[in-house]
C-alpha cells in the first residue's frame, strides 16, 4: 500500500514537473516570437534576424526582426506614441543587430510660478526643462521644489514643481554655432562628382545677459559675457576637378575667332592660351584660378556672361579684355609670359 502511494506521488510530481517545464519553454519561445502585421501574418524579415527589446514604462517586449528603423519596429509591434513621448534611440535610427529601445511616456506636470499654474505634458524629469516646455523663462539662481498635489480631484495624479524666484538678475542662454562648409578640389575625381569627407557639427556657446525688470516683468537684457562651450566642426566636401582633354588647336582657334581675336593676334593668343590652360574650359588650379584664361577668381569672367564656367567664348572674351588693358595686346602679354612664366 505504501509502495503504491509512493509511486502515485512520484507519477503526479513528474507530471506536474513536465507541465511546468512545458509552460516555461512556451514562455521562453513565446518571448522571442516574431512580430505580426495588422492582418495577422508574420513580419517578413530581410537578411539576418535578431532580437529587439522594447522597454515601455513597466512593460518589456522582445520581438524578432530584420534590418529596420526604430519607427518601423514600434509600428509593427503596434506600439502607439504621442508627440510628447521620448524614444531612445531616435525613430530614424536603423537597427541592424540585437538592440534595446527605451520609451519615456509623457505625463502631466504642473509648474507653479507665484500664483500662476502652468500645465504641461512632458516625458522629462528635469524641473528646469519641464518649466521651459511650459513656456517659462528661467533666470540664473532660480530653484525648484517638488510639491505634493493637494487638489487630486481637480488635477489628478500629476507631478508638481514650484519655481522659486531668487531675484536673479541674469539669464544664461545656450545657442548653436553654425558650421562652415569647405570645398576641397580632387584632381583625380571627375568633374561634377562630389563626396562628403567629413560631416559638419554645430558648436555651442553660452551667453549671459543682465536682465532689467519693471514690476517683476522683464523689459530689457544686455549681453554680459559669451563663452564657447564647443567649437563647430567644419564640413569638408570633396569636389571633382579632373580636367577635360585639351581640345585640338583648330577648335580653340575657332573659339578665339568667335570671341573677337583677329587673325594677326591669333598665333600669340593661342600660345598664351595653351601655356596657361591648354584651352580647357574647366581647367582649375588650387589657387582658385579657373578656366582658359586662369582668371583668379574665376567669377571675374561673369562680367562677360553668366555662362562663364562652361563657355569657352565667354572666357576668351574676358581674357582678350584683360591682356589688352594690362599689357596692351596679345603679343605683349606673350612676351611677358616668356620672361616670367605667368601673365
Amino acid at each position: 500500500m505504501k509502495l503504491k502511494n509512493f509511486r502515485l506521488k512520484y507519477l503526479l510530481s513528474a507530471a506536474l514537473l513536465m507541465v511546468a517545464s512545458v509552460g516555461f519553454a512556451w514562455k521562453v519561445f513565446a518571448h522571442h516570437e516574431p512580430a505580426y502585421a495588422d492582418d495577422g501574418t508574420p513580419i517578413q524579415t530581410v537578411g539576418d534576424e535578431f532580437f529587439v527589446t522594447i522597454y515601455d514604462q513597466n512593460t518589456t517586449l522582445t520581438v524578432k526582426t530584420g534590418p529596420a528603423t526604430v519607427a518601423e519596429v514600434l509600428e509593427r509591434s503596434e506600439i502607439q506614441l504621442v508627440e510628447t513621448d521620448i524614444v531612445e534611440p531616435g525613430l530614424d535610427i536603423l537597427i541592424e543587430g540585437d538592440y534595446k529601445i527605451n520609451i519615456y511616456r509623457a505625463r502631466p506636470a504642473i509648474v507653479l510660478d507665484g500664483v500662476e499654474k502652468h500645465y504641461v505634458m512632458t516625458a522629462s524629469y528635469d524641473p528646469e526643462q519641464i518649466a521651459e516646455e511650459a513656456g517659462l523663462m528661467i533666470y540664473d539662481g532660480d530653484e525648484f521644489e517638488k510639491e505634493f498635489n493637494g487638489n487630486f480631484l481637480q488635477a489628478g495624479a500629476v507631478s508638481t514643481y514650484r519655481l522659486i524666484r531668487n531675484g536673479g538678475r541674469s539669464v544664461t542662454v545656450e545657442e548653436s554655432i553654425p558650421y562652415a562648409t569647405e570645398k576641397r578640389l580632387d584632381y583625380n575625381l571627375s568633374k561634377g562628382e562630389t563626396y562628403l569627407e567629413r560631416a559638419g557639427e554645430e558648436g555651442k556657446k553660452a551667453l549671459v545677459y543682465k536682465v532689467d525688470f519693471q514690476n517683476n516683468v522683464e523689459v530689457n537684457r544686455a549681453l554680459v559675457s559669451e563663452e564657447i562651450k564647443k567649437q563647430p566642426v567644419t564640413e569638408i566636401v570633396v569636389v571633382g576637378a579632373k580636367a577635360s582633354i585639351a581640345p585640338e588647336r583648330a577648335k580653340c582657334a575657332e573659339w578665339a575667332r568667335q570671341a573677337g581675336v583677329s587673325e594677326a593676334d591669333l598665333p600669340a593668343a593661342l600660345d598664351l592660351i595653351y601655356h596657361e590652360s591648354g584651352c580647357r574650359v574647366d581647367a582649375a588650379n588650387p589657387s582658385g584660378a579657373y578656366g582658359i584664361p586662369q582668371a583668379l577668381p574665376g567669377s571675374k569672367m561673369s562680367a562677360y556672361g553668366a555662362d562663364w564656367e562652361t563657355n569657352p567664348i565667354t572666357q576668351i572674351k574676358w581674357m582678350a579684355h584683360y591682356v589688352a588693358s594690362r599689357y596692351g595686346g596679345w603679343n605683349q602679354a606673350m612676351d611677358y609670359w616668356w620672361k616670367h612664366h605667368w601673365y
